[in-house]
């Protein structure tokens, strides 16, 4: 009876610790109290869809200095590694010299982190939370969360940036009527 007893003392303490240590962001939705879907558009490259993505805030206009999240609903396979290459060349498309061949390296890595390889119907969701950084989840699971806010800003810029390379997306992202 007591080695029972002692067993599920341990069993419960343990259960403790890991509510205790679960953040209080178990979902992307915690990191941005009050969301709504402010836009939402399709990408597609030599006319093959590659996503669905949508912008959620509870503010709306987008407004800086406010969290947002930007889900990502892939039609198609995509490797990790496009999607990590992809990134960088945009941010170093748009970005010029402003970032180190060194500080675009260690962003790699940790995008390497961040993703996973796709199929059609895998749902990845990047939070901005100004000053801090940004979250990725796949599905409602985090995947990585990279503490550095400038890289948060020239990631997010790849679709909010007006010299991004689809500004009819950025537009519908932003709830812009045409």
């Amino acid at each position: 009876m007591s080695r029972t007893l002692n067993v599920m003392r341990g069993c419960c303490g343990i259960g403790l610790w890991a509510l205790l240590l679960t953040p209080t962001w178990a979902n992307w939705q915690d990191a941005v109290p009050g969301a709504q879907i402010i836009g939402t558009g399709d990408f597609s490259v030599f006319g093959f869809d590659v996503y669905n993505a949508r912008m959620w805030s509870a503010a709306r206009p987008l407004a800086d200095g406010q969290p947002f999240a930007l889900e990502l609903i892939y039609r198609r396979n995509v490797s990790r590694d496009d999607l990590v290459k992809a990134s960088i060349d945009e941010i170093k498309r748009m970005s010029g010299a402003s970032i180190s061949p060194a500080q675009l390296a260690g962003w790699q890595t940790q995008m390497q982190q961040s993703f996973v390889d796709v199929q059609a119907g895998t749902r990845i969701t990047g939070v901005y939370l100004p000053g801090q950084g940004a979250r990725f989840f796949v599905g409602q699971q985090l995947q990585h969360e990279i503490d550095d806010p400038q890289f948060a800003r020239a990631f997010f810029d790849i679709w909010l940036d007006p010299r991004t390379r689809n500004p009819e997306l950025r537009q519908q992202l932003l709830g812009v009527k045409p």
